[in-house]
Order: C-alpha cells, then structure tokens, then sequence
C-alpha cells in the first residue's frame, strides 16, 4: 500500500513537472512566431490561433495549466511573440500577463486617408472600416483643430511603434502627438517667416512631393512655388490639376484638364489650394521649410526618364523646354 502511494504521489510530481515546467512551445519557420489575440478571443480562440501556428507540441499540457492558472478568465488581447522552447508556465504567463510585442507600423506611400486607413488597418487590430469611419467624423476633425479639407496634413506619414491593439481614436489621438513632436518651435518659426500656417506648409509640400521625384530637388521647387506665391503667380501645378479631376496617374495633362472646375486646380485659381493633395512626407514639410533662395518661376519635366526639372526665370526659355518636353513625349508614343 505505501508502495502503490509512493507511485501515485510520483507519477503526480511527474505529470506536474512535464506539464507546468517541460519546454512545449515550438516555432516552425525559426526561433520564433506571432500569434494575434483579438480584443473579444475567449479561450477557444486563443486555442485556435495557436493551432493555426502550430506553435503548442501538446494541447493537453498547455490547457491543463491555463486552466490551473484561471488564464481563461484573465484573456489579454495582443501581438505575442513566441520562442521556441517555452514551458506551458512561461507561456501562461506571458499571455495573462499581456506582455505582447509592439508593432512598427509602417504609413508610407499613402495620398488619402482612405489610403492610410487602408495601410494602418493591415498593421493592426482596427480595420480600415473603422479608422476612415472614426477620422471622417466631423466632431473628431473639429476637436483636433482642423477643417475637412485640412484634416490630412495632422498625418504624417513615418514608420511608428504602436501596440497592435491600438484603437482607431488611439490611433489618431497619437498621430495628433506625433503632428505636434514634428512642429517644434524652431519649424513653427520657420512656416511663420513664410507667412504661411502649418497646414498651408503641408499643402505646399503634398504639391512639391508630386511634382518631383528627386528628394534633392524638392527644396528647389519648393522655393519656386514659394517666388509664385510671393508675386502673386498662380502656382499653375500639376499635380493639383490631377487631384482636381481625379486621376493622379495622369500621364499627360491637356487643355481641358486645366480647365476643371475646383478650387484646387492652381491653373484657376491663386493660392494654395483649400489643403494638402496628399500627406505630405517629412522630407517635403523641411523642404518646403528650408528651401534654398533663387529667383525661378518655371519649370519643366527634363526630356529624359531621370524625373528631374529643368528650370527657369522667364516665360520665353520655359517655353523652350517646354517644347523640348513635348518632343521627347511624342517620340516616346504618349499622347
């Protein structure tokens, strides 16, 4: 009888030590995986997840002690990462604990907000339905200080870290503080000496990112643009042509595009158009800032592929390019 209660106590000791403390978490693509534990996951779902990963070698341990540990009533939501070798305790405590891995969520690339919903919600938990429906809201635009049309120039595209779980007002709440880390008192000064608000600037600046591929250039045609305004030129844009009639792939803009009525084609009217065409990088906000003094008024595609500019003082040596331009065009087949 002592014998048979020496085992039983044994075998206990052992199931306690192979299930609670024995390595159970595997990762089959490397040292690692991610696992995504959604705000509303019950224990089944967290299961599920770590089935479709394959992470757990066996399920029963793993249960056993989450359900000795009361996990299943303490669910965290969360990026988790998971390494290889984890006893089901250190697993269990991880995942009640919260202790989940931050995300660079990456917003680049993106000309509206529909477009950086879109990004955003791939990054994480909040969707792109949910981040477009939240940043539309009339209120929530007023509450940050910002009309509709100047809205966008409050998101500045960047690569930040974030919790997955962040929520769609968290998300735009933080984009708010990170407008405002960027608008330092020394770049304020800078936008004021222009004579123009920070949203103008990134309205300047959605323009100078689109007229110019070359990073190098950009402080260049942000100054003409900054001449123009200065003597009361139409800034005459391109890219606001395109914003106007709704296709920014326009490979070749003709007489009746400049025609499209819109306050922002700046081929109509003076000014800045009404905000931003898109989110302006931060490499185009200091050029704009820092643009270098020179007396241009025009520019001109270079008839090449190099996507740089040719510039000019007077109207009769732009329209010199500009047929330059438009030969080079007609032997490339666009029309």
């Amino acid at each position: 009888m002592f014998l048979s209660a020496f085992l039983a106590v044994s075998y206990v000791g052992y199931r306690y030590f192979t299930y609670v403390k024995e390595s159970n978490t595997q990762a089959v693509n490397g040292d690692f995986t991610y696992i995504y534990i959604g705000t509303d996951a019950d224990f089944e779902a967290v299961l599920e997840e770590l089935r479709q990963k394959e992470v757990l070698i066996h399920e029963e341990s793993f249960q056993w002690v989450a359900e000795q540990k009361e996990y299943p009533d303490f669910i965290k939501p969360g990026k988790y990462k998971i390494e290889s070798g984890l006893s089901n305790n250190d697993l269990v405590n991880k995942l009640k604990g919260g202790n989940q891995e931050p995300v660079q969520v990456t917003l680049d690339h993106v000309k509206t907000l529909p477009e950086l919903a879109a990004k955003a919600g791939a990054q994480i938990e909040a969707d792109s339905a949910r981040l477009i429906a939240y940043m539309t809201r009339p209120e929530v635009i007023a509450h940050f200080g910002f009309a509709p049309e100047t809205f966008v120039s409050m998101f500045i595209p960047d690569t930040y870290e974030m919790y997955w779980t962040i929520t769609e007002e968290e998300f735009v709440k933080r984009m708010a503080r990170e407008f405002k880390v960027f608008w330092t008192a020394d770049r304020k000064a800078k936008a004021a000496n222009l004579g123009l608000s920070q949203s103008e600037v990134a309205a300047l600046a959605s323009i100078v990112q689109e007229e110019t591929r070359q990073p190098d250039e950009m402080p260049k045609v942000a100054r003409l643009y900054l001449n123009r305004l200065k003597r009361g030129m139409k800034l005459q844009a391109d890219p606001t042509v395109k914003f106007a009639v709704g296709d920014p792939g326009l490979r070749r803009i003709y007489f009746k595009h400049l025609k499209k009525e819109s306050p922002y084609n700046t081929y109509l009217y003076k000014g800045l158009p009404p905000g931003p065409i898109g989110l302006a990088e931060k490499r185009a906000l200091e050029a704009v800032l820092n643009a270098p003094a020179h007396d241009y008024v025009f520019m001109c595609a270079k008839p090449d592929y190099s996507g740089y500019h040719n510039f000019s003082k007077s109207l009769a040596q732009h329209n010199r390019y500009r047929r330059q331009y438009i030969n080079f065009l007609r032997k490339e087949g666009v029309r």
